[in-house]
């Protein structure tokens, strides 16, 4: 039987070009493609690392299902092909997931080589609790999603980290300290750039001590809380989910699930808020 190729799902930077392996670079050297997620982003890391005369294949996100038939193909005709993104670790908030699934379905061989991860450096700098932590991506777009998701954070009782937009860190931000007041996060700002800030404390001062600096890539960390959830929190999502257009009885059924409190006492709360008209 002809030799099948091996994935490498390699790590890159984030920021500082310092902050990778010697054996993602051995990786690198010696694998016959690469396939990344901007070739003009890896091209210019190449040329740092001086590598030179790999070919490079896009698998960007938009068309990351078409191209991961191309790398397959590539990897069972025995070729190694290593897997990057733009920077950090591949499939984490980034694509990658679908080359790396079809591969394992065609019983290819996938070999991380682990390194910068943005999720994983900003928690480990944090100060907050780490012995079990919940990572949930970029925070949703949309302000009745983005308040159920925030209601869920503070109902899980775990440390919890989060990506957000420069476009949308401000509002974001905001909507934690009214909703959330007494929530303690942390942000990290251009985490290993020369920029690179770290500012803990509520959500208004957070946003106090980033005095305006909204540029650059935003990871969020939300402490545990350890209170209770009040009234106003389970009402609050309980009205954002009849604003949807849900019956009270779905709106209870999916305030239930975000909060993890039982039925009864989310649907007592529903009572009093719409009565039996809900």
């Amino acid at each position: 039987m002809d030799r099948l190729g091996k994935l490498f799902v390699v790590a890159t930077p984030i920021g500082n070009l310092k902050d990778i392996t010697l054996r993602a670079i051995e990786t690198l050297r010696s694998v016959d493609f690469i396939a990344c997620e901007d070739t003009r982003r890896t091209r210019k890391l190449l040329s740092h690392l001086d590598i030179r005369g790999k070919r490079l294949i896009s698998y960007y996100e938009q068309r990351e299902r078409v191209s991961s038939r191309g790398i397959v193909k590539l990897l069972l005709e025995g070729n190694d092909v290593a897997l990057v993104s733009d920077a950090g670790t591949p499939c984490i908030s980034d694509p990658g997931y679908a080359v790396v699934r079809a591969a394992r379905e065609e019983g290819i061989d996938v070999i991380p080589v682990p390194g910068a991860s943005a999720v994983i450096a900003a928690l480990s700098a944090s100060g907050f609790p780490t012995d079990r932590f919940l990572f949930v991506g970029f925070l949703p777009r949309k302000g009745e999603k983005l308040k159920a998701e925030l209601g869920r954070i503070a109902a899980s009782g775990t440390t919890t980290v989060a990506y957000e937009s420069p476009h949308r860190i401000e509002r974001t931000l905001k909507l934690i300290a009214t909703e959330f007041p007494s929530m303690e996060i942390g942000v990290y700002r251009e985490i290993t750039k020369i920029n690179e800030e770290f500012v803990r404390g509520r959500a208004d001062e957070v946003l106090a001590g980033l005095e305006g600096r909204f540029r650059g890539e935003f990871v969020i960390i939300f402490a545990p809380m350890e209170e209770e959830r009040g009234e106003t929190d389970i009402a609050g999502i309980l009205r954002d989910l009849k604003e949807e257009g849900l019956s009270l009885k779905e709106a209870v059924r999916r305030a239930c699930r975000i909060t993890g409190l039982r039925r009864n006492e989310v649907y007592r709360e529903a009572l009093e808020i719409f009565g039996t008209e809900g």
